[in-house]
C-alpha cells in the first residue's frame, strides 16, 4: 500500500478527517500499530522514560533516538515516521540542527519533530530549507521541564495563551507541516486549530484538534504512572505478570517444558550417540 505522506496530513485536515498518531520505539510494536491503520508513528524521546528508565527526556541521546528510529523503520510501516529530536540535538546551532535532522532521515524517518517556538524558529527554518519536513511542538514541551518547574498545564492565563497562538502562526509561516500541541487548555488548542491551515496533533488538549497522539505505553497499561489526559485501554502489565507467574510455577513444578515443547533425536541416532559416549569413555 502507498506510504502516508505529509500531504495526506494536509488532506485529512481539509476534509475534516481526524489524524491518528501514536508512539512506537521498536520493530514489533511498529508492525502492530501500523497493522491497525494509524496515520503516523512518532519515535518519541519519551522512550527515555517508558523504556530506558530515565527520570525525564533530557538524558536521551541522538544515538539512542537513531537506534529506535532504525528499529521502527525496519518494520516498513505505511504510516508516516516522525523522529523526535532529543534535547541539545538542535538547540546549539542551525548547522548542528540540520546535521542531526539529516541523521534521522538517513535512519528511516520521514520527518522530524522539534520542541519550541520563538526560541527555535531559526533552526526550524534551516532544517526545512534543507528539504526535511518538520513537525512543530508547542504547549508543554518536556525538554523544558526544568524551566517550567514540572509538567504543568499550559495556557491557563490569557497572556501565555496568546503567546502559544503567536508561536503556532509563526511555525506555520516557517513551513512546518503540522504542530503537536501538548497539555494546554482546550480553548487554546481549539483557537489555534481554527487559525491554522496545517493540522494540529494534540495530546492532553481536548478533542477539537485535527488529530491526536498518545504514548503507547500509557494506553496499554505499561506505564507505572498514567497521565490524567490518557485513557488506559488495556492492562498489558497485568497480562505479563500473569503469564510470568504461570511460567514460574510450571518451571518449578516440572510442568514446563512438556513433551510437546521438546524435540528428540531419532531412536537409532540416540543409540549410536550413547554407544559413542561409552566407547570414548565419556
Amino acid at each position: 500500500m502507498r506510504r502516508v505522506t505529509i500531504r495526506d496530513f494536509w488532506k485529512k485536515k481539509s476534509e475534516n478527517e481526524k489524524i491518528v498518531m501514536i508512539t512506537a520505539y521498536d520493530y514489533m510494536t511498529a508492525k502492530i500499530v501500523d497493522s491497525i491503520g494509524v496515520d503516523g508513528i512518532l519515535v518519541g524521546d519519551s522512550v527515555g522514560m517508558v523504556l530506558l528508565g530515565y527520570e525525564n527526556t533530557l538524558p536521551v541521546s541522538m544515538e539512542e533516538m537513531l537506534h529506535h528510529t532504525r528499529a521502527v523503520a525496519r518494520a516498513k510501516p505505511r504510516a508516516l515516521i516522525v523522529g523526535d529530536m532529543p534535547f541539545m540535538s538542535y538547540q546549539v546551532s542551525k548547522e548542528k540542527a540540520v546535521e542531526n535532522a539529516g541523521r534521522f532521515i538517513k535512519a528511516g524517518a520521514d520527518a522530524v519533530k522539534i520542541e519550541g517556538g520563538f526560541e527555535v524558529i531559526d533552526k526550524v527554518e534551516a532544517i526545512i530549507k534543507a528539504g526535511i519536513p518538520v513537525m512543530g511542538h508547542i504547549g508543554l514541551t518536556p525538554q523544558r521541564v526544568l524551566q517550567f518547574g514540572g509538567y504543568r498545564l499550559m495556557g491557563k492565563e490569557y497572556e501565555y495563551a496568546i503567546r502559544l497562538v503567536e508561536e503556532a502562526m509563526m511555525l506555520q509561516e516557517a513551513g512546518v507541516f503540522s504542530i503537536v500541541i501538548e497539555f494546554t487548555t482546550a480553548e487554546v488548542a481549539e483557537e489555534i486549530t481554527k487559525r491554522l491551515d496545517i493540522p494540529t496533533i494534540c495530546i492532553g488538549c481536548g478533542g477539537d484538534c485535527d488529530g491526536q497522539i498518545i504514548v503507547i505505553n500509557d494506553i496499554i497499561g505499561l506505564s507505572p504512572f498514567i497521565p490524567s489526559f490518557a485513557k488506559k485501554y488495556a492492562d498489558v502489565a497485568g497480562v505479563i505478570k500473569e503469564a510470568v507467574a504461570s511460567y514460574r510455577d510450571e518451571v518449578r513444578s516440572g510442568k514446563f517444558p512438556a513433551k510437546e515443547h521438546t524435540r528428540y533425536m531419532d531412536k537409532e541416532e540416540y543409540k549410536k550417540f550413547l554407544k559413542a559416549l561409552r566407547e570414548r569413555g565419556l
